[in-house]
């Protein structure tokens, strides 16, 4: 688990990012709520959960992925920037990318696609059986 805040250099790229996207700091709205889910005692009573709203756009973000304060508020601004990107630019955020090509990945192929693959495979394994060295008979 990392507790450490995220460097100064990050935090640059965040604001600058941020700034792209025209978000200022002045208009996010944010609070603090007390954890919840595993973790005993020490989370439920600790505000560590960040909410990080955008009442322009009507954006609404938690965060608790960690214990620390610092780094679930860095990452809090980190997924408002990814849906205002999506919102406003129209951009595909990275994470959601990541889980449509794992959605294609896992489709099933249609009948036609796998009897192509099949076909291919067994050509090939032709191709390679003719490769042998030949049998001293």
């Amino acid at each position: 688990m990392d507790a450490n805040p995220p460097s100064v250099r990050k935090e640059e790229l965040l604001r600058a990012r941020m700034a792209s996207l025209g978000i200022s700091e002045d208009e996010l709205v944010e609070s603090f709520v007390r954890g919840f889910g595993p973790g005993g005692q020490k989370v439920n009573k600790t505000s560590s959960c960040v909410r990080l709203s955008l009442p322009r756009l009507g954006i609404e973000v938690k965060c608790q992925q960690s214990r620390s304060l610092a780094l679930n508020r860095y990452r809090a601004r980190e997924e408002i920037c990814e849906k205002v990107a999506e919102a406003v630019a129209g951009e595909k955020s990275r994470r959601r990318a990541e889980e449509e090509k794992i959605r294609r990945q896992k489709r099933r192929r249609s009948r036609r696609a796998k009897a192509k693959m099949l076909a291919d495979k067994r050509a090939n394994s032709e191709k390679k059986a003719l490769r042998k060295a030949p049998s001293p008979e």
